[in-house]
């Protein structure tokens, strides 16, 4: 990084926009994404594409190449369904992997997960492994069937980094969980917490904090989402838009270099099918739009 990078980046922390022009911001974060990023989520569906499709290799290796400049970590979310090829296609690319294995409340598939993710990781393609994502939030498994499922990874992969994804606050509530992982996997959204974008960087800090906590300032915490949509309808005063979503991604870049804080930023690309789970705001949360054309 050149002095005058880093001196921007200095001066950055807490940036306040609403009075930049849209070609200083641009400015600042190209001079951000070059400084590079901790990790990216990997979002791997095209247009037309939801979970369920298969992905193609192609697909994959056209995105994987579009981000590996930028990150030097990619989170995968699942070890099926085309899924198992992006931890393989990174190391292609030199990019570190946090793969998961997607658990919900179909047996068979909890099955193929687990056995993807263990399979990968034995073969040398998982840096850091994760036993499911938001499955306790979600209440697709109970507490114990969680924690045999991170036991059973463990014991298959002893040399790995083994977690559980889910928001932070379920790591104070979950002791057994919290100290069967080796590291705590946060998810982290101001804006889902109806948080305004003036106040979301002290908040997500106190988030992080909270993870910190739970894990008796023993365990490294890892924020593995955490980010802003640019477009779709207010939710709660927490305002999608190109600004604040610009705003929070430099606040999030800036604190994760400053203090040396692991952050996987979602997402990459925007994915349209998110639509219907999380309202119009859930297409929007990508660096990239839908058409891999970077947004600022």
């Amino acid at each position: 990084m050149s002095a005058r990078e880093g001196k921007i980046l200095a001066l950055a922390g807490g940036v306040d926009i609403a009075n930049k022009p849209k070609e200083e911001l641009n400015d600042l974060f190209r001079i951000v994404m070059n400084a590079g990023m901790h990790g990216l989520c990997f979002s791997a569906y095209e247009e037309g594409q939801k979970p369920g499709d298969a992905l193609s290799d192609d697909q994959i290796r056209k995105r994987m190449k579009i981000i590996q400049p930028y990150t030097k970590w990619v989170r995968s979310f699942s070890c099926i369904e085309g899924n198992e090829l992006i931890p393989k296609i990174a190391r292609d690319f030199g990019i570190k992997t946090l793969v998961g294995a997607w658990l919900g409340d179909d047996p068979e598939k909890n099955e193929q997960e687990i056995s993807g993710l263990i399979e990968l990781a034995q073969a040398g393609y998982v840096d850091i492994a994760a036993v499911g994502n938001e499955v306790l939030y979600r209440k697709d498994l109970t507490e114990d069937e969680l924690l045999a499922f991170i036991k059973r990874v463990k014991e298959a992969i002893p040399n790995i980094t083994v977690g559980y994804v889910d928001a932070y606050y379920e790591f104070s509530a979950r002791p057994k969980i919290t100290d069967a992982c080796d590291v705590i996997l946060a998810n982290c959204y101001p804006f889902w917490e109806c948080c305004h974008i003036d106040y979301s960087l002290m908040y997500m800090k106190n988030m992080y904090s909270q993870a910190l906590r739970a894990g008796g300032g023993n365990k490294r915490v890892i924020i593995t989402e955490t980010g802003w949509p640019s477009k779709g309808e207010d939710y709660k005063g927490t305002l999608p838009s190109w600004e604040n979503a610009l705003r929070y991604f430099l606040n999030t870049q800036i604190w994760s270099k400053e203090e040396e804080i692991d952050i996987f930023y979602f997402t990459s690309f925007d994915e349209s099918w998110k639509v219907g789970a999380e309202g119009d705001v859930g297409a929007y949360w990508g660096i990239w739009d839908k058409n891999e054309k970077i947004k600022y």
